[in-house]
């Protein structure tokens, strides 16, 4: 009994001496924030997230990968828990929903092969190495409907998925799942920060708008009768549809595919009529906006770019404030446009909608006199962009004889040639100062700047040597007094504290490296200053060290010295380019604004991406665009020639023919709307619907036939 009791004793030394040490050799560390964040989720398990289970989404969230609010199946308490956990703050998050992209059901695709018994989409798309029913759009095997765990989605009747948004959690799973790309999560702040790619099934007038305005959409709702929905879908890109309805040049109609029968839809003169449908009744129509952030924005500048760009970022949930130095807002609405082509009622209408967005406004105000940039950044303001305008809006609000410098340490250069020879004009350039662009006017200005006692000056082309504007001979003039002249440089970061320029970035336009100089000046030979977004530098904590050559590193060893804890800092930088210039770089680039624009449908579509941008700056994220993101030069699928669809002539704008008119054109009645609205081919990215006919349209001899001819998507 002894001997046995002690073998027990001696077997159990043994097996707990090797559990110690398996534990020590096979240990597996686990992150106690993961524990944590673990515990704090519900444990349902659902997938909703987008994860396999709630430790994924944990291991997600810690990582960055997933947010605290995440989690489908918890409420706000839990994603405050979590948030609480990971050292942040959890803002009210507006819901994603699932939105199919696709217009034409696969019952109608006249493209269609047999699927050899196979029901999912993922397998069809990949059989026989191509698509099955359209080259485009839905397989309509319902792949989505089957991986959806909330019930959300359904086949509907013309064979494309259908949303239940009060159901859907916007978990994403549809969205994976989908080969063909027609399903994405959709919000308001993805709308407004979606460039459209070549894989959206857009319509040729939607390539061609400069706002992108989803106008197939607005001219069905319309010829269902329904103008309210119609205005709705039009401000989603567009707050001026009244202004826009009567000044607009119209490109989107060069483009509409109803002109390859016989005209081009009244695609503007049907704006105008849902807009003069709500100001008629008055009752404000306004899209949806997103939950409060508690972020608070400045838009300097009142004409259609501000305005627009505030609209945007009030809709993204920001507190938002226009600051206009003139007793109205409008800008060169005001007095560029004719009256009875433009009335101020008209635009004052437009403009009101805008503020009961939720935008403040504050007339009167001048940016230098009555407040400046780091006066904003420092009352609390996390972004200001400016949109001051060129040297036409300065000529229409009066003030062409006054030197003006919104931008701290930057001018015009026409009012260096002007005014840099009086003493009373207010032109301090500082030591070093930067000349942007200009032809043989750089030779004038380089001498200006002497002249007033500047130690360096520099001058950057955007140009090649071989393509600058100035001679060989002028270029060695100018580097013998001791002028740097740079190419290829294109400035793209300004950087400064308080109310001066401190530095400035710049890019080499062919092989993309950044360097960084002082600078105390910056001189811009363009009509107009530039768009720019500014927004505070944070001072890095003093225990940690900064990334040895970082560019911040480079700035900071190079300034006064001052702790930055007690100077403000700032950065400012122009929002992400038109997609049609995708790829030009820094400021005063191919395509970029001199004077204003050519268009306020341009502005409109402009003041939309420099919100985006802002939001973007706001939250850490990329100012990028997708690799395939739609520009004119993108190769798609289309049709040149539409068959069996019925000649239906274009209705023509009334015109007003009393002697005291107060608009040249009277606008559509209903009647003349509801039929014009008619005529639109409902058109997709390669697909467009039949109208009525009395011949049967010939069956298609080759598939070549099928994509000239007949719907696709």
């Amino acid at each position: 009994m002894v001997v046995a009791i002690s073998i027990m004793g001696i077997m159990g030394i043994v097996v707990g001496i090797g559990l110690a040490v398996a534990s020590k050799v096979f240990y597996v560390y686990v992150d106690p924030k993961i524990l944590a964040v673990d515990d704090a989720l519900p444990g349902a398990n659902c997938g909703g997230c987008g994860y396999p289970g709630c430790g994924s989404n944990a291991e997600a969230i810690v990582a960055g990968k997933s947010e605290p609010n995440s989690c489908v199946a918890a409420g706000a308490d839990v994603a405050e828990a979590i948030a609480a956990i990971m050292g942040m703050s959890v803002e009210a998050k507006e819901p994603d929903i699932a939105r199919p992209g696709c217009t034409y059901g696969v019952e109608d695709a006249d493209i269609k092969y047999i699927y050899d018994g196979l029901s999912d989409c993922r397998a069809a798309a990949l059989l026989s190495g191509g698509m099955k029913v359209c080259s485009i759009g839905c397989l309509g095997l319902g792949s989505c409907v089957k991986v959806c765990q909330f019930g959300a989605l359904r086949m509907g009747p013309e064979g494309l998925p259908v949303v239940n948004e009060e159901r859907c959690t916007g978990c994403g799973a549809c969205e994976r799942v989908c080969p063909k790309h027609i399903i994405n999560l959709s919000s308001i702040t993805r709308r407004i920060m979606r460039e459209y790619t070549d894989e959206d099934c857009t319509t040729p007038c939607q390539r061609a708008c400069p706002a992108g305005i989803d106008i197939c959409e607005y001219i069905h709702q319309i010829a269902l009768g329904d103008y309210h929905r119609s205005v709705q879908v039009i401000k989603e890109r567009n707050p001026f549809p009244a202004v826009i309805g009567r000044i607009c040049p119209r490109p989107c109609e060069d483009d509409c595919r109803r002109q390859l029968t016989d005209e081009p839809v009244a695609i503007n003169f049907l704006k105008r009529f849902v807009a003069d449908y709500e100001r008629m009744k008055g009752e404000r129509i306004l899209p949806y906006k997103a939950p409060d952030t508690g972020r608070r924005v400045a838009v300097i500048g009142g004409g259609v770019e501000g305005l627009s760009t505030a609209f945007f970022t009030a809709r993204l949930g920001h507190e938002t404030t226009v600051y206009e130095a003139t007793d109205k807002l409008g800008g060169l609405l005001r007095s560029a446009i004719a009256v009875n082509r433009l009335s101020m009622d008209i635009l004052d209408w437009d403009i009101e909608g805008v503020l009961e967005m939720g935008v403040r406004a504050e007339t009167g105000k001048a940016l230098g006199s009555d407040f400046s940039v780091d006066s904003l950044l420092e009352a609390d303001v996390e972004a200001v962009f400016l949109a001051t305008g060129g040297w036409d809006s300065r000529l229409a609000r009066g003030s062409g004889a006054t030197v003006e410098s919104p931008v701290p340490g930057m001018w015009l250069m026409i009012d260096l040639l002007r005014f840099g020879d009086d003493a009373a004009s207010g032109i301090h350039l500082g030591s070093h100062v930067v000349i942007a662009g200009g032809g043989i006017s750089v030779i004038e200005a380089a001498e200006k700047s002497r002249q007033l006692g500047v130690g360096k000056t520099t001058v950057m082309f955007r140009e090649k040597e071989d393509a600058a504007l100035l001679a060989t001979e002028q270029i060695e003039t100018l580097k013998k007094d001791g002028v740097e002249v740079l190419f290829n440089a294109g400035i793209t970061r300004l950087f400064g504290e308080q109310n001066r320029l401190t530095h400035l970035e710049y890019t080499d336009d062919q092989g993309l490296q950044k360097e960084v100089m002082p600078a105390d000046s910056l001189i811009i030979a363009a009509g107009r200053f530039p768009q720019l977004v500014f927004t505070r530098i944070q001072p890095e904590p003093e225990s940690e060290e900064t990334e040895s050559g970082s560019e911040d590193t480079e700035i900071k060893s190079e300034q006064t010295g001052t702790a930055p804890n007690t100077v403000l800092q700032w950065e400012a930088f122009e929002p992400y380019k038109d997609p049609t210039q995708y790829d030009q770089v820094g400021l005063l680039a191919q395509g970029d604004v001199l004077s204003d624009f050519s268009g306020a449908i341009r502005a409109i579509g402009a003041g939309r991406r420099a919100a985006a941008a802002i939001h973007q700056s706001m939250y850490g994220l990329p100012l990028t665009l997708p690799d395939n993101v739609l520009t004119p030069v993108s190769v798609i699928q289309n049709v040149d020639t539409v068959q069996e669809v019925r000649t239906d002539p274009r209705r023509i704008m009334p015109l007003c023919n009393e002697p005291d008119c107060a608009e040249l054109e009277t606008g559509f009645i209903e009647t003349i709307a509801k039929e014009e609205a008619c005529r639109c081919l409902q058109c997709g990215l390669i697909c467009y619907q039949h109208t009525d006919t009395a011949v049967s349209a010939p069956e298609p001899e080759t598939e070549e036939a099928v994509v000239a001819s007949s719907p696709a998507d």
